[in-house]
């Protein structure tokens, strides 16, 4: 799995300077029992408190640091604020934002006090807040900011209202009181009311479900949901009815939700039963028959969507179904369908390079070259995205580095040294409070520019934090750094170990850099542990079947993970055949999963890739294998093209790549050149 975001940074030997740690905590009674060469710094303490609830260790910690005058105060104080949010009035937060004005943790707590106040139906003080606040990120404060401009006056767009509500996926006060609102208002109707059931049921969230329908004012209806929700299958032999329409739209949520189960009988059920459903509803079930079955691999998911297009085909789908389709249709070697479904999508959902490249692709093989040389050139623009570098070989154009920038200048560098924010953004990574220190991180990059974002992104990379080094220079648009990119911590040991186990060093580097972003000791929330986020009873089997000593302790050692994880991917690796894309697959989501995801017919190894139903390993692979084909050239290795690493084909075990005919050659008549 992808595990950079649950890891844990705990690395030896930094040379940030924190000028707290160790600090003799002798501001407060309640700081004095523990020893000074043993006392976490404040900051730890309040996360720890803050943990608890102990709100009396908290205002003894905010006391330490104000006396101290602790580089981290601000966060001090703002676990100690968050803790006793329900009881705390306006002036206290003035009085945050007046000390901390301008940080993350101002605006982190300004986000914290609008949901406060939206939960209170203080709109006096959220209108003032919100003028002030900087995020803008979180959905549940965008809605209350609806009702708060529909309060004061304001007339909310229909449109604008539904797209907020709809967007946000786990039912909340804040996005519920909005729905509730636009109701009262006369702005929602019971279609929209039961649109969102619909999405929330396709999303397998069944609370938003749940609160969608209690807005029909019904307790009949309410109970009706709860049953189909508990036992779909019962519900349809007892209480499922095509009308009149409430009845309706639930009997189609029951069978969404077998569908969710067992596609095959949901379309029986709609063939034979429930074919009097009204011809919406049952548009919409067969696309989730068909999403269903796209999900599952199988050969019958494009009849059930063209079933859905027949029946209404002006009915809007939502674009993870819309994708399934495409994807179906790729598999299907169907590219007039793939073109339908890429239309069909929102414009952000198109401007997507993965769906820009395939509606190039579709064009294509339709007949027209030139329109489909035309779309593939804009993406080959960009050679350091996957769908970018694939683009540019199916041009048959060279892949080369960028240049790289000029030198950050003394200034510059000086500049990003002395940012607040980001030097405490590295004073909390260091301190293991990685999920703060990212986040203040983060904030602290908004607005810079290209010269900036490589001097932010230096400063990481001096200190080996290397997602922030890596993360922060994949930012800038014009001057790209690939050392900062694509650095390569712990070289002749990578090297060597990958050497010994027989497997392509830019193909490791691109495994690593996606699972652990070289953090040594990074931990994952399953377990997985160091550079290469090998699971225990992984490392203990990998252990015994190569004859290596395993203990537990030994996976935060850098060179026993590196071996035994290198060992693991080749075991993977032969047991496809060399194959890339199905070993990288296998690393993220186990090899049982790829090895079934492979049945059928052969197919294009970008169009398997594509059709791989784990979003998180779909992403996994596309970066491992760019990943790949860029650190063959940092590395100076014989430099090969991503298709290459791709395949040709994928398909059962033995099958053979001649089988694929729908792989585009490169327009000018050669080999990709790298």
């Amino acid at each position: 799995m992808n595990r950079i975001g649950g890891a844990v940074l705990e690395r030896k030997g930094r040379s940030i300077a924190l000028t707290v740690l160790g600090l003799i905590m002798t501001a407060a009674p309640a700081l004095a029992q523990t020893p000074a060469a043993t006392t976490p710094d404040l900051a730890v303490q309040a996360r720890e408190a803050w943990a608890k609830r102990d709100r009396k260790r908290l205002s003894a910690l905010v006391d330490a640091a104000r006396v101290q005058n602790h580089p981290l105060a601000g966060w001090v104080e703002y676990f100690d604020l968050n803790a006793r949010m329900s009881e705390l009035r306006q002036p206290d937060m003035d009085g945050f934002y007046a000390r901390y004005g301008g940080s993350y943790v101002e605006d982190r707590l300004r986000n914290d006090w609008l949901l406060e106040l939206g939960r209170r139906r203080d709109w006096s003080n959220f209108r003032r807040d919100y003028a002030s606040y900087q995020m803008r990120d979180d959905r549940e404060v965008a809605c209350y900011a609806l009702v708060a401009e529909h309060l004061g006056g304001a007339r909310i767009a229909t449109d604008t209202a539904r797209a907020a509500w709809l967007a946000q996926k786990d039912g909340d006060d804040g996005c519920q009181l909005l729905a509730s609102t636009m109701v009262d208002a006369g702005q929602f109707k019971p279609d929209t009311l039961w649109a969102k059931a619909r999405l929330a049921t396709e999303q397998g969230r069944p609370r938003a479900a749940r609160q969608a329908v209690a807005l029909l004012a019904s307790p009949a209806l309410d109970q009706k949901l709860a049953e189909l929700q508990d036992n779909a299958g019962r519900y349809l032999t007892r209480k499922g009815r095509t009308s009149p329409r409430n009845d309706a739209e639930l009997t189609a949520l029951a069978l969404a939700r077998v569908a969710a189960a067992d596609p095959d009988q949901a379309g029986d059920l709609l063939t034979d039963k429930w074919a009097r459903l009204p011809a919406e509803l049952r548009a919409w079930l067969w696309a989730q028959v068909g999403r269903q079955s796209g999900l599952r691999l199988q050969d019958d998911a494009l009849a059930a969507f063209e079933r859905a297009d027949k029946l209404a085909p002006e009915l809007a789908w939502s674009d993870d179904t819309l994708a399934w389709q495409a994807r179906a249709a790729l598999r299907g070697k169907q590219p007039a369908v793939a073109l339908r479904a890429i239309d069909r999508m929102s414009a952000a959902e198109q401007r997507d390079p993965a769906w820009a490249y395939w509606k190039a692709r579709a064009t294509r093989q339709q007949g027209d070259v030139p329109g489909a040389r035309a779309q593939l050139a804009l993406l080959a623009a960009t050679p350091l995205n996957y769908f970018g570098r694939l683009a540019a070989e199916d041009l048959g154009l060279a892949t080369p580095l960028p240049p790289a920038p000029a030198p950050l200048t003394a200034d510059e560098r000086r500049s990003a040294r002395q940012h607040a924010g980001l030097t405490r953004a590295l004073q909390l990574i260091a301190l293991n409070l990685r999920s703060e220190g990212v986040r203040e991180w983060n904030f602290s990059l908004r607005g810079m520019n290209d010269r900036a974002l490589l001097a932010a992104a230096q400063e990481a990379c001096d200190r080996e934090v290397w997602d922030r080094c890596i993360n922060t220079s994949e930012r800038t648009k014009t001057e790209i750094d690939i050392a900062q990119r694509y650095p390569t911590p712990h070289r002749p040991e990578l090297m060597r170990e990958a050497q010994s186990a027989g497997l392509d060093p830019a193909y490791v580097y691109g495994l690593i850099r996606q699972e652990s972003r070289f953090v040594l000791d990074a931990r994952s929330h399953v377990g997985a542990s160091g550079l290469m986020q090998v699971m225990p009873a992984t490392a203990k089997w990998t252990a015994k079947k190569v004859g290596m000593t395993y203990s537990p302790d030994l996976m935060h050692d850098r060179d026993f993970n590196l071996r035994i994880g290198t060992n693991y991917l080749k075991l993977v690796l032969d047991r496809f055949e060399g194959a890339q894309a199905l070993a990288a697959a296998a690393y993220n989501a186990g090899p049982g999963r790829p090895a079934r995801w492979r049945d059928g017919p052969v197919i294009d190894a970008a169009i398997w890739a594509e059709n791989i139903p784990f979003g998180e390993t779909r992403d996994y692979v596309r970066k491992v294998l760019l990943g790949g084909a860029v650190y063959a050239q940092v590395l100076g290795l014989p430099a090969t093209s991503l298709r290459a690493r791709l395949g040709t084909s994928v398909g059962p075990a033995g099958a053979r790549a001649a089988d694929v005919s729908d792989v585009p050659p490169p327009d000018a008549g050669e080999a990709p050149k790298s």
